[in-house]
């Protein structure tokens, strides 16, 4: 059989000035021996993790029936339309060593959501944890990818001011450990991120760099004529993709521009970085699209979110929660504060809908971004009042490239750890590890049938 078209390469960048611009996955990208084996080339698995603090509201949160027929409660209510890419897991378990006890519980909650190990005790900077999950699945994957992984946040390291007694405050403000003693922090400022992702500034003095926007009329514009000629080499199904990719990299770099010019003629606050929306609504949003770019040009394979820190006292005026959510998720049972501790965890779920909506929208192969993902969401603990490791909050979203039967919630036996579900997905990464943390065994109900 003789082929005729020329597959360009997965790795494809256009380069200018100093920019390099990945590509979204194209037909033209995939060998093009016969119709079948396009179809049959195995899709890109992606990991990532989107981690909320604080607990939950458990009794929202928790469907009552198991199987494909369980029905959303109130909390998850914003992710039904999302279903056949969803998996809710019950009783999974984060419980530390009996020695430790109930000391550290924000700090361990964290740490041990992607580690599963617990923090060393200490105030000083001998941090110790575990590897996580994330960064083992990173050091393999980040072979094929531009980074190895995203680290992203809502709030900065140091606008933690509350820690837990005896340790150090990082323990509650990364879940990502590149090793024992290496905390990764999380990124809270878009412009940075894209920076990171599309090209580095010549300085960070935000002079120089204000000044470096002024002059170009876009980071991107050096490399759109090459986006358009190579729009003439392909076939009209990759020219639509390759528009609406260009176009979604203007988009969030107009919003940065947009947030950076509104921040300093309306919020000069000394803390508050060049680039971050003046809304938590809109920060967020925009974090989330960033997060989708990254996976849709295959900058990296594997990412992490944290909505905000443990201790995190964010209050939510425009749900009506004036609230600081540290304090209130000690609810002791109050109506009141229960119902507010609700309105937040379903707010953080339909801005991770809206996340979905975004990668379901997006082309990947043969499918979409949504179905050749899996991201974890969840928190570190669930009742927020008892502090309590056990049944933990956890979804699993995303079709892990066919490898994940969705649709259903899963209830699983009496202590099973976390860990368990970290190896699971470490093995559909490709990712091949005998034991993490505390773990047992892998989770074969992920795709059983």
């Amino acid at each position: 059989m003789i082929v005729s078209k020329k597959a360009i390469s997965r790795r494809t960048v256009l380069r200018g000035l100093g920019v390099s611009v990945a590509l979204p996955l194209l037909d033209a990208m995939v060998p093009a021996l016969t119709a079948f084996q396009r179809t049959a080339a195995r899709p890109v698995n992606r990991f990532g993790a989107v981690y909320v603090p604080n607990g939950m509201m458990m009794r929202q949160w928790t469907p009552e029936a198991e199987g494909s027929a369980y029905e959303f409660t109130p909390i998850l209510k914003p992710l039904e339309p999302f279903r056949d890419r969803l998996l809710v897991l019950s009783g999974l378990n984060s419980t530390p060593p009996a020695k430790q006890g109930a000391v550290g519980v924000h700090a361990r909650a964290s740490t041990r959501f992607l580690t599963d190990t617990p923090p060393k005790v200490t105030n000083g900077a001998d941090l110790e944890a575990g590897v996580s999950m994330d960064q083992i699945a990173a050091k393999d994957l980040g072979k094929h990818t531009q980074l190895a992984s995203l680290e992203l946040g809502l709030e900065s390291t140091e606008s933690g001011a509350s820690c837990d007694n005896g340790f150090n405050c990082v323990y509650t403000s990364t879940i990502s450990w590149r090793g024992a003693t290496t905390p990764l922090p999380t990124e809270h400022d878009p412009r940075e991120v894209f920076e990171r992702m599309f090209g580095d500034a010549t300085s960070t003095d935000p002079a120089t760099r204000r000044a470096r926007m002024q002059e170009e009329r876009s980071i991107l514009d050096s490399v759109g004529q090459r986006i358009s000629r190579l729009g003439q080499q392909v076939g009209p199904g990759d020219r639509a993709k390759l528009d609406e990719y260009f176009e979604a990299i203007r988009d969030v770099e107009r919003r940065i521009q947009n947030a950076e010019q509104q921040n300093s003629r309306e919020l000069p606050l000394v803390d508050h970085p060049e680039g971050i929306p003046a809304s938590f609504e809109d920060h967020a949003r925009l974090m989330y699209d960033l997060y989708a770019l990254a996976y849709q040009c295959d900058l990296t394979r594997v990412i992490t979110f944290m909505i905000a820190h443990e201790f995190s006292g964010r209050t939510y005026p425009e749900i009506g929660v004036p609230d600081a959510h540290h304090p209130i998720s000690h609810h002791q049972s109050d109506p009141a504060r229960l119902a507010k501790i609700a309105k937040i965890n379903t707010y953080h779920v339909s801005l991770f809908a809206g996340f979905l909506k975004k990668l379901q929208s997006i082309p990947d192969g043969d499918g979409s971004l949504l179905d050749h993902v899996m991201i974890v969401y969840g928190a570190g603990m669930s009742d927020s009042n008892a502090h309590d490791p056990k049944n933990l909050p956890i979804l699993l979203a995303g079709g892990g490239a066919g490898q994940i039967k969705s649709g259903r919630h899963l209830r699983f036996a009496k202590d099973t750890p976390l860990a368990n579900l970290h190896l699971t997905l470490l093995d559909k990464l490709g990712v091949h590890v005998e034991k993490l943390g505390d773990s047992a065994g892998e989770l074969t109900e992920l795709s059983a049938v």
